[in-house]
């Protein structure tokens, strides 16, 4: 079985991040995914070059942004402004479960492709679209992309030290927590109508689902009526949830939510017993009083051990919750990573045998899996054609006339 969704038939007109990578992901699960796009220029996010100074550029003109966004599906170009292109959008669309767009909002109507549309040739489609902002409000049709999403949702003032500017987060996050909601959406969507018959429209959008990203610090400032503030390194409140550098430059996270319940053990393992009495530090009040002072003795401490060494002897000495703060690269080699296959094999038709993100969701009786790479521009277009009944003829003509 391929996935546990094997079965489901999506038609995507997804552009960029949000949309393509939602549709990636159900296509991970098994379902069915035709990528629809624009005949000309397709889908914008394959002409992409650079992405926070990094060339995107693979063998074969493919790039690694667009191959991460759009595995899993085939390709169709149409010219959805001609007549027979949108006739053959509805053909597909009469026998979809589920219709993906991220046009800015308005665009599916001017297209003539909207819910009120589309429902009409399947009243059981799940219409699924991601904007920017919502559908509603006075900025509801401004254009959006992940940079503004982490702006609007409040992402770029949670971290960073106190008198940092905001920070951006790598590519994508809010592109991708959108995407990751706009897929829970849809498979909530598909158990509702399974349940009931009735198909329907549903959105997310950047801002909706970057605030949700962040609900725990939203609701607090809510609740509290004030905002939790940014928390330097130096002052952190309780120095055992706190990072720290190692002699090899890198550095080891310390998450011990409940600390006077490890003191004594941490201050063992790093051979400063002395301290475990010490009235400055004897308790989590105690800690949190004088936190700058003890973060400045361990920092002098964890400096000279490497950061393997400092581990083995953490998790030696009991239960100590720490982790290796992991860069990018780190995951590569990462054990844990490679068990569990959160980095896939894959044997691609044009970059050979490569790794690639896996699935983080496990599936022990239909697991989900990559089995296809992200399509070439139109690949797949008269193939498809050929299977919603199509003859050759009628294909050449409509290449002819610029539908396809």
């Amino acid at each position: 079985m391929d996935g546990p969704i094997e079965g489901i038939k999506i038609v995507e007109c997804g552009i960029w991040q949000m949309g393509p990578s939602a549709g990636a992901f159900l296509g991970d699960l098994g379902a069915e995914v035709i990528k629809i796009e624009e005949r000309t220029q397709g889908d914008p996010g394959r002409g992409i070059k650079w992405i926070r100074g990094i060339p995107v550029k693979l063998p074969q003109g493919r790039s690694w942004y667009f191959e991460y966004n759009n595995r899993n599906k085939r390709s169709l170009t149409l010219d959805l402004k001609k007549p027979k292109g949108k006739e053959i959008l509805f053909k597909l669309i009469e026998g979809a479960d589920v219709f993906i767009q991220n046009f800015r909002l308005g665009v599916a109507t001017e297209l003539g492709i909207d819910y009120g549309i589309l429902s009409k040739h399947n009243p059981k489609l799940i219409y699924a679209s991601a904007t920017g902002f919502g559908s509603k409000g006075p900025d509801a049709k401004d254009p959006a992309f992940d940079y503004l999403g982490q702006a609007r949702s409040g992402m770029m003032t949670i971290a960073g030290e106190p008198d940092s500017p905001p920070v951006v987060y790598g590519a994508g996050i809010a592109d991708q927590i959108g995407a990751i909601m706009l897929a829970f959406g849809i498979l909530a969507s598909l158990v509702a109508r399974e349940r009931t018959g009735i198909g329907q429209e549903m959105e997310v959008s950047h801002l909706g689902s970057g605030l949700h990203l962040l609900g725990l610090d939203v609701f607090g400032t809510i609740a509290s009526g004030h905002a939790p503030p940014r928390v330097s390194r130096k002052k952190a409140y309780n120095p055992l949830w706190n990072i720290y550098q190692c002699g090899d430059q890198k550095w080891i996270a310390l998450a011990m939510l409940q600390p006077d319940r490890y003191w004594s053990i941490f201050c063992q393992a790093l051979r400063l017993d002395h301290l475990i009495e010490d009235s400055r530090f004897r308790d989590m009040e105690a800690r949190r009083k004088n936190c700058e002072g003890l973060i400045t003795i361990l920092d002098s401490v964890f400096f000279t051990k490497s950061s393997s060494e400092w581990l083995k002897i953490l998790k030696n000495a009991g239960d100590i919750i720490c982790s290796p703060v992991n860069t990018l690269e780190d995951l590569l080699t990462d054990p844990q990573v490679l068990e569990n296959d959160y980095l896939a094999d894959f044997d691609h038709p044009a970059l050979g045998k490569i790794k690639t993100v896996g699935m983080p969701i496990k599936f022990y009786k239909s697991p989900a899996r990559l089995r296809l790479p992200a399509p070439e521009f139109g690949q797949h277009t008269e193939e498809i054609l050929l299977e919603k009944g199509y003859d050759w003829e009628e294909i050449i003509q409509l290449r002819d006339e610029a539908v396809i």
